[in-house]
């Protein structure tokens, strides 16, 4: 089965990873901040804390703003489930919004229909690695959180998408564009918030014995700041991190590279709608190709497809549509996409071979 999602690891991961079982490191130490480092210079921001996952992180981020109880914060419904759980679980309301229907992306104008006296927040996800269009969003005057899950390598208008709003979070579990098995982190542009992040992580104690021992005696006692879950990455993780990050742009141009012959031989499929390329002056990161079909020939499609030994999968499920949120809400664009979209393979691994079978096995479905 050819997989729709995946990653790419080797020899450098696991050179990278026995060099931290050889220092007998599992835990937290000199690899997760070598690669904290690493990524902020690739981002270009100050710093960045890793954590254990990037639904953590958005949780995380959530908290960080120190909203008050039943604090509405707007989000888009075409996206993970993480996002919409962040909220509820920090005892805020997330209010769905529509995106736009060619780039899935949330708008000003899809957030600013949702605006009322308990908006407090919004939460922005830059769909596939496409950058939101952000200065708009901004103007609304409300903090922002990037969901920036699907866009580690993603700039808008020379900036990194994660480093534009309040917060930019981050994923990297096994299918990302980074992989490092599990595992996700969030920059800021207020350094207090990457302050409290790094005490939160340690289930909001504000220094380690560990971290103490220098500086006084009975160093196991410590001050806990917060009530806070622990969310510490480990060696392990940013060891293969490590690795990945020195492969990325390796790994970004076969992406880019198929993302383009899907470009160009899907254009000869007019029942194909192709995702939008990036604006000049922007970068994508190429996580997923959504593609586009006629209402009442999707299903089929994705049929046709794993029948061939092709797996495709619809990313996401418009979260208002889903009972546990308890949502009135109607999102025309959403719901079309809950309809016609369509994921279909894009990562790493696959071979040319495979690309030849998805696009051949496309252009033969009968509509």
């Amino acid at each position: 089965m050819i997989s729709v999602f995946g990653s790419s690891v080797g020899k450098e991961e696991l050179e990278e990873v026995r060099s931290s079982l050889e220092a007998q490191w599992l835990g937290m130490g000199p690899k997760t901040a070598a690669f904290e480092k690493q990524l902020s210079a690739r981002l270009g921001v100050d710093d960045f804390v890793m954590t254990d996952n990037g639904s953590n992180s958005l949780y995380m981020a959530v908290r960080l703003l120190d909203l008050p109880p039943g604090s509405e914060v707007i989000l888009p419904s075409f996206t993970w489930i993480a996002c919409a759980h962040a909220v509820a679980l920090c005892g805020c309301t997330p209010i769905f919004c529509d995106v736009d229907i060619d780039t899935q992306n949330i708008t000003a104008e899809t957030a600013g229909r949702q605006v009322t006296p308990k908006t407090k927040a919004i939460m922005v996800v830059h769909y596939a690695g496409l950058p939101v269009l952000m200065e708009p969003i901004l103007r609304l005057g409300f903090p922002v959180i990037e969901d920036a899950a699907h866009a580690v390598d993603s700039r808008h208008r020379g900036r990194s998408c994660g480093s534009i709003g309040a917060i930019g979070t981050f994923s990297f579990d096994a299918i990302k564009n980074i992989t490092t098995g599990e595992g996700g982190g969030l920059t800021a542009r207020d350094p207090a918030h990457i302050r409290k992040a790094r005490h939160l992580r340690y289930c909001g104690i504000g220094k380690s014995g560990f971290e103490a021992s220098a500086n006084k005696d009975r160093w196991w006692e410590y001050r806990i700041i917060d009530f806070f879950p622990k969310m510490l990455p480990s060696d392990i993780a940013a060891s293969i991190g490590l690795a990945q990050l020195r492969r990325l742009d390796e790994m970004q141009a076969r992406r880019k590279q198929i993302w383009e012959l899907y470009q160009k031989e899907f254009v000869a499929v007019p029942w194909v709608r192709r995702p939008q390329d990036a604006p000049a002056g922007d970068r994508h990161s190429f996580f997923t190709y959504c593609i586009r079909v006629p209402a009442g020939r999707r299903d089929a499609l994705a049929r046709h497809l794993y029948s061939n030994g092709i797996y495709s999968t619809l990313r996401y499920h418009p979260l208002h549509l889903n009972p546990i949120y308890k949502s009135s809400a109607r999102l025309p664009a959403c719901e079309l996409l809950n309809e016609e979209a369509l994921s279909i393979p894009i990562h790493p691994r696959l071979s040319d071979l495979d690309l030849e079978k998805v696009i051949g096995t496309i252009k033969a479905f009968p509509v």
